[in-house]
């Protein structure tokens, strides 16, 4: 369990030390000032360590690099003892280069770099930064910090920054990757704070990512398992999914061959849009040992293809045994639409969905990375807001990347995720599991579970996040989708239980005694027999006011006679110079005249109507007849079926329970209690 007071003490005196950049930097400059300090400090943190462990293993088989045996060489001769200490020096860095993952060829620390003059503070701490090996090289350049370096000298800050972390134990003895993970999202909140907006970063909390783990029931034995297998994040972030994903995994080791085994053959591969968290992530990859991991940097929505600038996704045509993600939620991908439709016709072919929300984005990148049933079949492990549920009508873009899921029999169940557990926001959301090779038992089918109850409250809150999961509460949601059966917290549906037909209707407006209403407006296409007539056909019988120059002709048209032939036949008997004119030429002449027209014909409504597919039906047109009658008690005129069914899925509506509201004379006996104790109050504050 997460130590919240260590935490957020921990992240209170970073954020004091941050004040100092009040005044010289604005407060979105910081995280490029502060995480990368935080970050360099962690990795030496953890070079300290193996370094102390190197010099014992010297000294153990080389007595003489003792400090006892060398400050005695020091009273007899200074210039051996310090070429002493310059090859202890010396070896301790070889067995760094040789046996680390990660090195720093110099001898310079935050701490010792600190020790000398302000003058050379900048070059030393260049030097240190240039020492790294290349891995590190590149999270440095990720986040580039050379330029804010430059910039940190110029407003004299260096010196203090370095200060704020330079003994600061930041190792990964102290804080796990997840509770580092915690302190970046605390400050990033902080940071964020003076421009009064959101970071847009939602940092999933271990006990939601450990439920998401538990429901893909990982076919991994720590202690049996010889194959490798691989999982996939395509919006890592700072890597805590993926990395909790597998602790979930070590943690089921029984021996310490079981951990190992799990270390090696649990392959984590991710990639990240945004350079900081990227270069975080890396880090933290490189502290914990990750090899083997392939954490990339790059946009994965977009293809990484030669005519895009941009770096697109760096996984393409890899396939992953399990994927787990927490996409961002809304994320505005219109900056690099045309890059996403690149891939309409192959990997979005089900759907694009809206600009401002790429959730669903994500989703259909993991599913084109899932193996086919015969290379071993994948599953997936997603992690939305409401809006990936329902959102978007009936042939949209959202609507069918549901209907692609649901029709394909990918979805194998959703789990309501309480509210409040989130550090910077509180709202509701929705686990996905998603498997292309079901059960016989779940074929056609899906689970949803109401997990909305189970949780308690945090003993201290932190930020929004003031619920969280126990273990029991992780066991019961496992229970549950185990068992896969209706009862009060599930339910089971088919997946076309989630389908609709959406209906363009059209039908007679009537009024209050159920007359049919008439309305009068202008005829606003061109007046000639085929719009008359399709007018006509739409609204039967009507009366038209047509006016030919200053000439008004009152008209009923019943589909009889053709309007021209009307009109005609009415203007000839009003203009003297046409009264001997022959009728072909009289409709000649009216075309070349000026013409407008009103009429008054029977009112209507178009609207559309959402009625629930009953796959049970044998006769579509029948069954849509009989609920459009049911439900429209006016006269339909006609109705007409959108090009393909629709789908949603509505959580909250199939666990809704009806509540008696209190009545109004308990509501009043509460509000006069409430005003009795307000008095009290009011009379104790006179009193103090």
């Amino acid at each position: 369990m997460l130590n919240k007071n260590k935490l957020e003490n921990l992240t209170s005196e970073v954020w004091k030390g941050a004040i100092k950049l009040r005044g010289k930097f604005k407060a979105k400059d910081y995280p490029a000032v502060i995480l990368p300090m935080i970050m360099i400090r962690r990795i030496e943190c953890v070079l300290e360590d193996n370094r102390n462990q190197f010099k014992l293993d010297i000294i153990t088989k080389d007595e003489s690099f003792s400090d006892e045996n060398i400050e005695i060489l020091h009273k007899k001769d200074k210039e051996k003892a310090n070429l002493k200490r310059a090859e202890l020096s010396k070896k301790i860095k070889q067995h760094e280069k040789l046996k680390l993952d990660f090195y720093n060829k110099t001898d310079w620390t935050l701490k010792s770099i600190l020790g000398e003059s302000n003058t050379a503070i900048e070059t030393n701490f260049r030097d240190f930064l240039n020492g790294f090996s290349d891995n590190v090289e590149e999270i440095v350049d990720k986040f580039e910090y050379r330029q804010t370096v430059t910039k940190m000298v110029k407003e004299k800050r260096l010196s203090s920054i370095i200060q704020l972390v330079a003994e600061e134990d930041f190792s990964p003895k102290r804080l796990s990757n997840i509770e580092m993970g915690y302190v970046y999202e605390n400050l990033l909140q902080k940071f964020s704070q003076d421009d009064a907006k959101d970071t847009g970063e939602h940092f999933t909390p271990r006990e939601i990512i450990r439920v998401m783990v538990d429901l893909m029931e990982i076919d991994f034995d720590p202690e049996t398992s010889t194959e490798a297998i691989s999982l996939y994040d395509p919006a890592c972030g700072t890597g805590g999914m993926l990395s909790v994903a597998k602790e979930h995994l070590i943690d089921k080791a029984k021996t310490t061959e079981g951990v190992e085994n799990t270390g090696e053959l649990v392959l984590l591969n991710g990639q990240e849009l945004l350079s900081q968290n990227y270069a975080l992530c890396k880090a933290d990859m490189l502290i914990k040992g990750e090899i083997r991991s392939n954490i990339t940097h790059g946009n994965s929505l977009i293809p990484d293809i030669e005519s895009i600038e941009d770096d697109g996704d760096q996984h393409y045509r890899q396939e992953f045994d399990y994927m787990i993600s927490n996409p961002p939620f809304g994320v505005d991908w219109s900056p690099y639409k045309a890059h996403v439709e690149k891939l309409k016709n192959s990997r979005y072919s089900a759907g694009i969905s809206p600009s401002n929300d790429g959730a669903l984005l994500f989703l259909l990148t993991m599913i084109e990375k899932m193996k086919s049933v015969e290379k071993g079949s994948s599953k997936i492990a997603v992690l939305f807001n409401g809006s990936s549920l329902s959102n978007g009508d009936a042939t949209s873009s959202e609507s069918e990347i549901r209907r692609y899921i649901l029709e394909n029999d990918m979805l194998d169940s959703i789990v309501m995720i309480p509210n409040q557990m989130f550090y910077n926001t509180g709202i509701y959301t929705y686990v996905w599991l998603l498997n292309n090779n079901k059960p016989k038992h779940k074929k056609e089918h899906v689970l949803i579970i109401n997990a909305r109850e189970q949780c308690e409250k945090e003993p201290k809150s932190f930020g929004n996040k003031r619920n969280r999961l126990t273990d029991t509460h992780r066991t019961w949601i496992h229970d549950q989708f185990e068992a896969w059966e209706d009862n009060g917290s599930c339910k089971k549906f088919h997946y076309s239980d989630f389908a609709f037909h959406k209906i363009k209707v059209t039908f007679w407006q009537e009024d209050e005694n159920g007359k049919q209403m008439w309305v009068e407006e202008k005829f606003t296409t061109q007046l000639n027999n085929s719009n008359v007539k399709k007018a006509f056909d739409l609204y039967g019988d009507f009366t038209l006011q047509v006016s030919v120059n200053d000439v008004v002709i009152s008209l009923t048209y019943d589909g009889e006679i053709a309007f021209e032939t009307l009109v005609a036949n009415a203007i000839k008997s009003k203009v003297i110079e046409l009264k001997n004119e022959k009728l072909n030429d009289i409709k000649k002449w009216l075309k070349s005249q000026k013409k407008s027209a009103t009429y008054k014909h029977r009112d209507y409504i178009v609207d559309n109507e959402y009625i629930p597919f009953d796959r049970n039906t044998l006769d579509k047109e029948s069954y849509i007849n009989e609920f459009l009658a049911r439900e429209i008690d006016f006269q339909i005129i006609e109705w007409q079926e959108f090009d393909q069914l629709g789908y949603e899925i509505l959580p909250n509506k199939y666990f809704y329970k009806y509540q008696e509201p209190e009545n109004s004379e308990m509501l009043i006996g509460q509000f006069w209690q409430l005003e009795e104790e307000a008095t009290e109050l009011l009379k104790e504050i006179r009193e103090l």
